[in-house]
């Protein structure tokens, strides 16, 4: 829509409040609301002024005035609301200078997707991620200087099975919540109001079903789109998947790894270039990829350790990413082999299907700063012509020591993603897409705000191992 559809299609829909949506650095969604009767069509250029100063990694209190700019092609009508809201995302404006703002991380996509057109390589990168969650109905969780806990529950969690009150079973094996129908999966018609919630809002839903792990686990697929594009629809995604779990008194978390012992929950991430039209990863190459797509595979293995600081990004993430377990941390490609860091699909020989899948991303990540990130490293890998090596057909997990010793893996913590990070952002850099004062910002903040933030309180498990030792 332009700024005219938009004013129409508010009246249409009776809107009286107007919404605008904006992102922080971790990326968690914010708001600020309006009467309708301030949206004009030139607020689609003078913008709303908002006071950036406590949000997460932005501005200083002294530099803190900032305008936001909604973009109309985002428009869409809040279904959660008792008043007719109408939602937009916004671009964050600087007020003096009239340039966007460096720290606003859709910008930051924007300015990856602009440096794909400069290329020439390519003048559309196309991005689908599958976010996986959990669906609990209780969560209580504290941490103080005496004490530090956390207590999940979920009606379909497979510890209940022993429960003594109201107990009818059907509940999802550890690690075999794939696939079952009602009622051992409990959440089929929560999850297809999701979906339809989803489809109201414009996303385009492909699938949904129950994931590996008991107590709840889900995946919703939602078409793949243009990169920035794709990063506002996973932040749509989240809004609507957390407000429908709340109306039926439910919870969810997009937390890699909640529940110990049972699979974690990722955002499988399938990229593809395409140029006039045409899709630029077919070819005659391993699986009828091109030489171009196992490039960028190549760049992306090649900088992976630093991508993981954007795209897994917490310290709870390398509780998912372990050697060993259900998360991909080999380096490594294949087809079909879900056991590689990077997969290419074989479903179907259509050039346009034709895309690879990058596994070690999880949904607690920033969508713009990953997506922008791994767009930067498979362009280094296509401009540099970087070899991924041979593919490594192989299940993964059943090399033996002395194979997987070729095989390299992803960072074990946070703390070595960043550190690794800070060693390899060059290819971030190029074409002012990342800053440098950007990453600094980034490493900076995760560095004291979480690393070092768990890192110093002791952790619930050490009392068992040390208390009395």
């Amino acid at each position: 829509m332009d700024p005219k559809a938009v004013l129409e299609y508010a009246g249409k829909n009776g809107a009286k409040i107007l919404d605008l949506r904006f992102t922080d650095l971790p990326g968690l969604w914010h708001h600020i609301s309006f009467p309708i009767q301030q949206l004009e069509e030139k607020s689609f250029e003078d913008g709303f002024g908002i006071d950036g100063s406590s949000i997460r990694g932005w501005a200083s209190i002294h530099e803190s005035d900032m305008l936001l700019v909604p973009d109309p092609k985002t428009a869409f009508m809040d279904p959660f609301r008792d008043t007719p809201t109408l939602c937009m995302i916004g671009d964050v404006i600087d007020p003096i200078t009239k340039q966007a703002y460096p720290r606003d991380p859709r910008h930051i996509a924007r300015k990856a997707e602009a440096f794909l057109g400069f290329s020439g390589i390519a003048d559309q990168a196309f991005f689908g991620a599958e976010a996986e969650f959990f669906i609990f109905d209780n969560i209580r969780f504290d941490q103080a200087a005496q004490h530090g806990f956390y207590f999940i529950d979920a009606e379909e969690g497979r510890w209940n099975s022993g429960r003594e009150e109201h107990n009818l079973g059907y509940r999802p094996r550890y690690k075999e919540g794939y696939f079952p129908v009602p009622p051992t999966d409990h959440y089929m018609d929560l999850r297809t109001d999701m979906a339809m919630q989803m489809m109201a809002c414009g996303l385009n839903v492909e699938c949904h079903h129950h994931e590996v792990a008991t107590a709840g686990q889900t995946e919703i697929d939602i078409k793949f789109d243009t990169m920035l594009k794709s990063a506002d629809n996973m932040m749509m995604f989240k809004y609507i998947v957390r407000n429908v779990a709340n109306q039926y008194g439910k919870t969810v978390t997009f937390m890699p790894k909640p529940l110990f012992g049972d699979n974690g929950s990722g955002m499988h991430t399938h990229q593809s270039l395409w140029l006039k039209g045409k899709p630029l990863f077919a070819g005659d190459k391993y699986a009828g990829m091109s030489q171009m797509a196992l490039w960028y595979i190549g760049g992306l293995l090649k900088h992976a350790a630093a991508i993981v600081a954007f795209a897994a990004p917490t310290t709870n993430s390398y509780k998912r990413l372990v050697p060993g377990y259900e998360a991909p941390v080999n380096l490594a490609y294949s087809r079909r082999n879900r056991s590689a860091a990077v997969r290419i699909p074989v479903y179907s020989a259509s050039p346009k299907s034709k895309r690879m899948e990058f596994r070690p991303p999880d949904p607690s990540c920033n969508p713009y700063l990953a997506f922008a990130a791994m767009l930067m490293a498979g362009l280094d890998g296509i401009e540099n012509k970087i070899n991924p090596g041979e593919p490594l057909d192989k299940d993964i997990y059943d090399l033996s020591p002395e194979e997987l010793k070729e095989v390299p893996s992803l960072p074990g913590s946070l703390e070595e993603s960043l550190r690794a990070l800070e060693a390899d952002h060059k290819f971030l850099l190029k074409g002012d897409v990342f800053s440098e004062e950007t990453v600094q910002l980034w490493i900076n903040y995760k560095m004291k705000n979480e690393v070092d933030a768990v890192r110093m309180r002791p952790h619930p498990y050490e009392f068992q191992l040390y208390y009395d030792i």
